[in-house]
């Protein structure tokens, strides 16, 4: 009698470690699975992952450090050359990944906290709330987001509180339209009436029944809308009202080495300068893509045809 408890504990652990060798099996086999592009986009993601956490360590230079030539061409000593006031390129690409990508990642989780959330209590409360919300919302989406938030940056300033802010609240109608429909499916089901005859509160009722139903287009969306955010981020640099400088960001760079386009004739790689940045964010915008749709597809119920 006295080894019955262990020999039950014993059981448990097992059972624990299959389980969790099964998850980690489903996910390698689920990974093997993939098709070659979205392979391609996890690595391309890894990658930038790895350039925004470690910017400090893998770049040569600092991030504002000025050296005495500006426009220095393409070396050992400056891989891509300086910009207009002498720093170095390379160095600014790898900063730029840490800025643009981590003020991207920051401002789509604002946007899904604020339009989920309301998605969800729109969805569940079919009131006074529900057409608030939706009538705000589409107020919101009737103006061009992005003058919108030219105007907004204009009036607040220029800075990276301001920047996600203003970003996050304007992504977050897309947010909202999404949540809302999708959970106007799920509030119906019976386990979600039974909730509320328990008497479990809102929040509840939106974190424990609603939410893990949803999920699969939450994360297809939140792929897509950071693209949006990313792309938006850039834009508003590349006009001058985003990440101001000395902060390196890749939609900034764009704008202060344009000029070297025109000297392309004479010296191919001085004319492709510009053009780094710009393939830095259209290589990961075509990543988070090619994961995006593989996602979508697995989660859609569908079978690759043999």
């Amino acid at each position: 009698m006295s080894q019955e408890p262990n020999t039950y504990s014993a059981l448990g652990e097992v059972g624990a470690v299959s389980e969790k060798r099964s998850l980690w099996q489903r996910l390698m086999l689920d990974l093997r699975k993939a098709p070659m592009t979205a392979r391609f986009g996890m690595i391309v993601i890894l990658g930038y992952i790895i350039l925004a956490v470690f910017a400090p360590i893998l770049s040569p230079y600092g991030e504002a450090e000025v050296f005495p030539e500006p426009y220095a061409a393409w070396s050992a000593e400056h891989v891509f050359g300086t910009d207009q006031i002498g720093r170095d390129i390379f160095s600014r690409m790898i900063f730029g990944a840490r800025n643009t990508v981590g003020i991207a990642v920051a401002t789509t989780l604002l946007a899904f906290i604020i339009g989920g959330s309301l998605g969800l209590a729109a969805a569940i409360n079919q009131s006074w709330l529900d057409q608030f919300l939706s009538r705000a919302v589409d107020v919101l989406m009737a103006i061009p987001s992005l003058i919108f938030a030219l105007v907004l940056l204009s009036i607040f300033g220029s800075t990276v509180t301001n920047l996600i802010l203003i970003i996050a609240v304007l992504d977050s109608t897309r947010v909202f339209r999404l949540t809302r429909a999708v959970s106007l499916n799920v509030v119906v089901m019976d386990y979600v009436e039974a909730a509320r005859l328990r008497g479990e509160g809102l929040w509840w009722i939106m974190r424990r029944e609603i939410l893990p139903n949803i999920m699969p287009p939450l994360i297809a969306e939140f792929g897509l809308r950071f693209c949006f955010v990313f792309l938006t981020i850039a834009a508003l640099s590349f006009l001058g009202v985003g990440i101001q400088p000395p902060t390196a960001d890749w939609g900034s760079m764009v704008r202060e080495n344009a000029s070297l386009i025109m000297f392309a004739q004479y010296d191919i790689k001085a004319g492709l300068t510009p053009l780094l940045p710009a393939a830095a964010i259209a290589l990961l915008t075509v990543a988070i893509n090619f994961v995006v749709d593989w996602f979508l597809h697995k989660t859609s119920g569908l079978r690759d045809e043999q």
